[in-house]
């Protein structure tokens, strides 16, 4: 094994190979013969799949510096060295199904990478320095034990396929709804209960799959012309056969358990009056959203920092009329079953919900219309 690898090195040397396949080598050390030297500073893609290795060499982008492409699915690898950040051409980084555990910050230096694969690891958070991949496409973070997302994701404008299936996620960031190209999200079997006011908002996006979070009650009604995956929603408390079925108020509670702490009031069709704090967010929204200038260079408002953040990011826009929302909800409720969906989606008692401005727009809304 030893002699083939070292012929194998030697002839992409010597042929200057821009493709190395190491696959299947039984390696538990980075080779040294791909750091001797000059190193292959012509490589372009390694594929190392399916060794043993623990870690990475922290001259690796002095050695290859011309990487675009590495390939480290199905090894031991505990820790990325902060020299990764050095790979300044690295376009794709697979290291999925190994044993990290932490993702040092030093990723957020690949600002040429698109594809980033770290599924079925041991990661209980992510370092905010991801949202400084501006060129990221593709983000897979599924099987592992993230209980949150971060907060800059958002940055990541390039950003088209979030897949974060199996993990404990209990809540979605409502900045992911900024992220106009994001076109697929997955986030399958977590312990989510409620989803962003815009989720689905965005035309961009057209697949959402959310199945098996089995205390997700309410879909905002944004998803309903999606394709969508929501089996196991809803049904951590099933109404057996026989059983009285749910009356509406007690659907609609459910559907909004766990509203963001923003929310200060939940409306009703009989609520004529918007309240005044709610009438001065939508005005200074108008003020200041539309100008030509970075939020941050603005003038100080006097308003604590979690109405400030609220500006930059509001709770959601009205699912009638796209007016920005900030402190109420004005919601209305669609059982899944009552739609022309209910045949495709049949192991689920989940709801579609409107969000509303005003309960003029509550009540003139129209799922299907």
């Amino acid at each position: 094994m030893a002699t083939d690898l070292h012929d194998t090195i030697f002839m992409a040397k010597q042929e200057r190979h821009k493709n190395l396949f190491l696959n299947y080598k039984n390696l538990n050390i980075f080779p040294v013969e791909l750091l001797k030297d000059e190193g292959l500073q012509f490589l372009e893609r390694l594929y190392m799949k399916r060794n043993s290795l623990t870690t990475l060499p922290d001259n690796l982008a002095q050695k290859l510096p011309n990487l675009i492409e590495l390939y480290l699915h199905s090894n031991n690898i505990v820790i990325i060295p902060e020299a990764i950040g050095n790979l300044a051409r690295l376009q794709s980084l697979d290291l999925s199904s190994n044993a990290l555990q932490l993702l040092c910050p030093e990723i957020g230096r690949l600002r040429s990478l698109r594809h980033l694969r770290l599924s079925n690891n041991q990661l209980k958070c992510l370092p905010p320095e991801i949202g400084d991949l501006q060129e990221l496409e593709t983000l897979d973070v599924s099987m592992n034990q993230l209980m949150s997302l971060p907060d800059r994701l958002h940055r990541c404008l390039s950003l088209q396929n979030l897949t974060a299936d199996h993990n404990l996620l209990s809540h979605v960031p409502r900045q992911l709804c900024w992220l106009h190209r994001l076109n697929q999200l997955s986030m399958a079997a977590n312990r989510l209960t409620f989803l962003p006011l815009d989720l689905g908002r965005s035309r961009e996006l057209q697949f959402v799959f959310v199945d098996n979070n089995m205390d997700l009650k309410g879909l905002p009604s944004y998803l309903y012309n999606k394709v969508i995956g929501c089996s196991g929603c809803g049904v951590s408390s099933p109404v057996l056969d026989g059983e009285q079925a749910e009356q509406p108020g007690e659907a609609l509670s459910e559907a909004l358990v766990r509203l963001p702490a923003e929310v200060k009031a939940v409306g009703s069709q009989t609520d004529s009056v918007v309240p005044l704090e709610e009438l001065t967010m939508r005005t200074l929204h108008r003020i200041y959203h539309h100008r030509p200038t970075d939020f941050n260079l603005l003038p100080p408002i006097t308003l604590p920092k979690s109405l400030l953040d609220l500006l930059q990011f509001p709770l959601g826009h009205c699912h009638r009329c796209s007016q920005a929302m900030f402190t109420i909800i004005y919601p209305k409720l669609f059982p899944l079953r009552d739609t022309a969906l209910a045949g495709v989606h049949r192991r689920t008692t989940v709801s579609f919900v409107a969000y509303c401005c005003s309960s003029h727009c509550l009540q003139t809304f129209d799922l299907q219309g």
